[in-house]
């Protein structure tokens, strides 16, 4: 897609709240499988993400579709839903409070970025920024005083479009993140780094 047509198109970012369900599930489940995460690994324990079906990890997100704040946050491309990203408080993801690999660096009450989810017919149209940017506004409107995310740094390299839900460097980077800690977590094989934006 060339520049032009990029800013052609109207990138929306609006909070999936209720009322956006049906969209949250075309782009977390286009078809039926028993296998969605629904991105629940970083909100529910090992333990209990393990036991609970995907069919009870899809109403647990839709439950919290109903609470404030919403659980992430929606893109659309010229009204189409376009994609998905987590964002929330870390104190409410309950595995990354638990995490050894990826270990919060001080006490602040930041909220955490977690993963970007791009429906195939709009990848490579600058959806997943313009993901993270809204979940940097989101968070600011929900009195976040920071904004974390746990991205890999591909290095120069390609990172399998796969294990990409969790973000680049270079797209936290380019939203003004900061580096601050090289983690033990990895994703495509790669390190994974805390970064932050301080919201203050």
């Amino acid at each position: 897609m060339t520049e032009k047509a990029k800013h052609l198109m109207t990138i929306e970012i609006q909070p999936a709240t209720a009322e956006r369900w049906e969209d949250v599930r075309a782009v977390l489940q286009p078809r039926p499988s028993k296998h969605t995460c629904w991105c629940m690994a970083w909100r529910l324990s090992t333990g209990d993400y393990g036991k609970m079906t995907a069919d009870e990890r899809g109403d647990h997100l839709k439950s919290l579709t109903s609470c404030d704040p919403a659980p992430g946050v929606l893109a659309y491309v010229d009204g189409q839903v376009a994609g998905w990203c987590n964002v929330a408080p870390r104190k409410n993801l309950d595995r990354l409070v638990r995490s050894r690999t990826i270990p919060a660096v001080d006490a602040a009450p930041v909220w955490s970025v977690t993963c970007f989810v791009v429906r195939s017919a709009f990848r490579g149209k600058g959806v997943a920024e313009a993901l993270l940017q809204g979940a940097v506004e989101y968070a600011r409107e929900n009195g976040a005083p920071a904004v974390e995310g746990y991205p890999v740094d591909p290095e120069g390299e390609r990172v399998n479009s796969t294990l990409a839900h969790v973000g680049t460097m270079g797209m936290f980077e380019r939203a003004g993140f900061q580096r601050v800690l090289k983690t033990e977590a990895k994703s495509d094989k790669r390190n994974r780094w805390i970064v932050r934006l301080e919201l203050g």
